[in-house]
C-alpha cells in the first residue's frame, strides 16, 4: 500500500498472502500451542524452529484475530511482541495490519536538534479525555507556546487502568486506555503536520512487575548474574542474550519506522548492566543509525545518572537529560538540601555555571550521595545541545511524596528566574506539562496493580520516605497518597482552566520562547565545544558563550532574595526580569541576558 510503514521483525505476527505467521521465542518450553480466541477453535500445536523458537502459519487468521500462546501445558499468555492488547496485559493479543494506516507526512524528515524545545507529557493526565486524541486537541496550543517537540511518557501496555508507563510489559503495544495503534499514528502525523517532532520514552532496563510472563517460558530474558532495583536485570550479556538484544533493538526500530517517531528517550540506562565487549547501547545506536539512514533527523536521548559522556556525540546518542542542572537550580530556588540535593548545596552557583558551560556538573568528582564514589565523565568537549535542561520533569515532581511542582516550593520570582535561564541558554530546554502556566495540580505517583502487589506497592511507596525527618512518624507516612487509588491519578490531571483564566506566566513563557527562536537558535548551529566560561562574582553568576559570527551571549543572574550591586553588562540587553540592571543593580531573583554583536565593516 502506498505510504504504508511496516517494520519487519522475527517476533510476533506477520501477515502474508497465505495467512498470518505467528512466532514465539520460548526456550523454556518443549511445546507451545496457539489459541485463536474466537469461536470454538481448538488450540493448534506450533512447530519448533530451532534455538527455542516456535512458529505456525494460519491461513484463516487476519487483522483483528485475537490470539494467545499456551505454554507449559495450560497457561495462556499474550504475545510479548503484541502490536495491540485491547483487554489489558493478561488478555488476548490482536493481529494488526500496520499497512492499513495511510501516512501523508512523507515529506517530513524531522527537525535539527538545535531547534528543539521539548514538552514532556503524560497522555493519561494531559487532557480531560486522557488519550491520544486529547493530545491532538492541544497541538495548536503547543505550537503557539513555542514548542518544537513533544515527548510522550511511555505508552507501552501496562497493567491496569493507570500508570506512569514505566511498568510496561508489552513493549510493542500502545496501551488501549490511550487508544489504538492507528490513533497513536494519527497523533504522530497530526504533530508532523504542525511542524512538531514527537519523541517517545522507552524502558529497556526492566519489565513491570505484573503481566510479565517471560519468566515462565523465556527465563533467558533475565540475567542470572546481574541485579537491579527491580530484581533480575535484563540479560544483555549471558547465554541467549542475542535474541534478547534483538528484541529491544527491534523495539526501537519499530517505533521509529512503523510509527514514524522522531526519536526515543531511553529511561535510566545506568540500570542496564552489560559486560559484553559491545554494549547494548552502542549496538542499538549503530543499528538505528544504519537502518534509518541520513535522510531523517532521528534523535536518541538518554537518561543516565552515571553521567557517562562516552555515549554522546560520536557515541551515537544525540543528547542526555541533565539532572545536574535541575538539582543546582532546585537548591538555589527552594533551599532544599535533602538526598541528592546535598551534592549541590555547597556551591550551587558553581554547579549551575558548570552545567551551562560544560554540560555536567559532576565529571568524575566524588559524590557524597553516592557514598564518596566518583560520578561522571568529562563533558566539556561536547556541544551544549547534547544536554537537555529542565527545572521540572515527571521524576523530579512525581517522586516527591505529594507530587508538588516547583511553583509550590519556591517563590514566583525564583521560578521566573529559573525559567529565564533555562529557556535562553544554548542547551536544549524541556518543560513538563503545565509548567508554562504555573500549574498548581500535583503530579503524583499512581498505578493500578492487582492482588497482593497492590498493597505491597502502597506500603513500599510510604516506606521510601521514612528517611526524611518529616515522614519519620507513621502517621505522616500514612498521609502520603495511595498510588493505587483512582483519586491519586485524578488529582494529577492538568486543570486547563488555570491556563485559560488569565495571569501572565503563560505570556512570560511565550515571550521567552519567541526570543529563543528569533535571537538564540539561529546562532546555535555553529557553536563549538569549549566556547563558554563562567564566574561567580559577589554572589552573581556570570556566564558567557561565544556563538557563531563572533556573537557573544551573556547571562548575569542574581539567584538570591537579596539585591546585588555593581553590575556591568556586555552588549545590548535582549531580556531582563527587571530594569534595575540599567542602574547597576540586580534585584532579587533577577536575570539579564545580553547579546554583543560585532559591527559589520564596509
Amino acid at each position: 500500500m502506498a505510504n504504508a510503514r511496516q517494520h519487519e521483525m522475527p517476533f510476533g505476527t506477520r501477515i502474508t498472502p497465505e495467512g498470518v505467521r505467528f512466532r514465539l521465542w520460548a526456550p523454556g518450553c518443549e511445546r507451545v500451542m496457539l489459541h485463536i480466541e474466537e469461536g470454538a477453535a481448538a488450540g493448534r500445536m506450533m512447530m519448533p524452529a530451532g534455538d527455542g523458537w516456535f512458529e505456525l502459519l494460519v491461513d484463516g487468521a487476519g487483522p483483528g484475530t485475537p490470539y494467545r500462546f499456551e505454554v507449559n501445558d495450560g497457561l495462556r499468555v499474550p504475545d510479548p511482541a503484541s502490536r495491540f492488547n485491547p483487554d489489558d496485559v493478561h488478555g488476548a493479543s490482536v493481529v494488526v495490519d500496520p499497512t492499513r494506516f495511510t501516512w501523508h507526512d512523507t515529506a517530513w524528515n524531522g527537525r535539527p536538534w538545535e531547534e528543539a524545545v521539548v514538552y514532556e507529557l503524560h497522555v493519561g493526565t494531559f487532557s480531560p479525555s486522557g488519550d491520544f486524541a486529547g493530545v491532538i486537541e492541544r497541538l495548536d496550543y503547543l505550537v503557539d507556546l513555542g514548542i518544537t517537540a513533544i515527548e510522550l511518557m511511555p505508552v507501552a501496555d501496562f497493567p491496569g487502568a493507570r500508570n506512569w508507563g514505566y511498568d510496561g510489559v508489552l513493549l510493542f503495544a500502545p496501551d488501549s486506555r490511550y487508544g489504538t495503534p492507528d490513533e497513536l499514528k494519527a497523533l504522530v502525523q497530526a504533530a508532523h503536520d504542525k511542524g512538531l517532532m514527537v519523541l517517545l520514552d522507552v524502558v529497556y532496563n526492566h519489565f513491570g512487575p505484573e503481566g510479565n510472563y517471560l519468566h515462565v517460558y523465556a527465563r533467558k530474558f533475565f540475567s542470572e548474574r546481574h541485579r537491579t532495583l527491580w530484581g533480575a536485570a535484563i540479560n544483555f550479556d549471558g547465554p541467549g542474550s542475542r535474541t534478547v538484544r534483538d528484541f529491544f533493538i527491534h523495539n526501537a526500530l519499530y517505533w521509529l519506522q512503523e510509527y514514524h517517531f522522531d526519536g526515543l528517550r531511553l529511561d535510566a540506562v545506568h540500570a542496564i548492566v552489560d559486560d559484553s565487549e559491545r554494549h547494548i547501547l552502542t549496538e542499538l545506536a549503530e543499528r538505528v543509525r544504519a537502518e534509518i539512514g541520513s535522510g531523517r533527523s532521528v534523535h536518541l536521548i538518554l537518561e543516565n545518572d552515571a553521567n557517562e559522556a562516552r555515549y554522546l556525540g560520536h557515541g551515537g546518542y544525540t543528547a542526555q537529560w541533565n539532572d545536574d542542572i535541575h538539582h543546582a537550580l532546585h537548591v538555589l530556588t527552594t533551599g532544599e538540601s535533602d538526598g541528592y540535593y546535598g551534592d549541590y548545596a555547597d556551591a550551587p552557583r558553581v554547579h549551575l555555571g558548570r552545567c551551562l558551560t560544560e554540560g555536567f556538573a559532576y565529571q568524575g568528582q566524588a559524590s557524597a550521595y553516592h557514598e564518596g564514589e566518583p560520578r561522571g565523565e568529562a563533558s566539556g568537549h561536547l556541544p551544549l545541545q547534547a544536554f537537555v535542561s529542565f527545572v521540572q520533569n515527571h521524576d523530579q515532581v512525581g517522586n516527591r511524596a505529594f507530587g508538588e511542582r516547583l511553583t509550590q516550593l519556591a517563590p514566583e520570582p525564583a521560578v521566573r528566574a529559573a525559567a529565564a535561564i533555562l529557556l535562553l541558554a544554548p542547551s536544549v530546554p524541556m518543560l513538563f506539562m503545565g509548567e508554562e502556566f504555573g500549574a498548581k495540580t500535583p503530579f503524583q505517583f499512581f498505578c493500578d496493580f492487582g492482588g497482593e502487589l497492590r498493597d505491597a506497592v502502597t506500603q513500599g511507596r510510604r516506606r521510601e520516605f521514612r528517611k526524611f525527618a518529616r515522614f519519620a512518624d507513621p502517621g505522616a507516612q500514612a498521609a502520603i497518597p495511595d498510588p493505587n487509588r483512582s483519586e491519586t491519578f485524578l488529582a494529577s490531571k492538568l486543570d486547563w482552566r488555570a491556563s485559560e483564566a488569565g495571569g501572565d506566566m503563560l505570556g512570560y513563557y511565550r515571550r521567552l520562547l519567541r526570543l529563543r527562536r528569533e535571537a538564540i537558535v539561529p546562532r546555535l548551529r555553529l557553536i563549538g565545544a569549549g566556547a563558554a566560561a563562567f564566574e561567580v562574582v559577589s554572589g552573581a553568576l556570570r556566564v558567557g558563550w561565544r556563538l557563531n559570527d563572533d556573537v557573544r551571549l551573556q547571562l548575569v543572574a542574581n539567584l538570591s532574595p537579596e539585591p546585588l550591586g555593581e553590575v556591568a553588562l556586555e552588549g545590548g540587553v535582549v531580556f531582563a526580569t527587571s530594569d534595575a540592571a540599567s542602574r547597576g543593580v540586580l534585584d532579587p531573583w533577577s536575570v539579564v541576558w545580553t547579546l554583543a554583536i560585532p559591527e559589520t565593516r564596509p
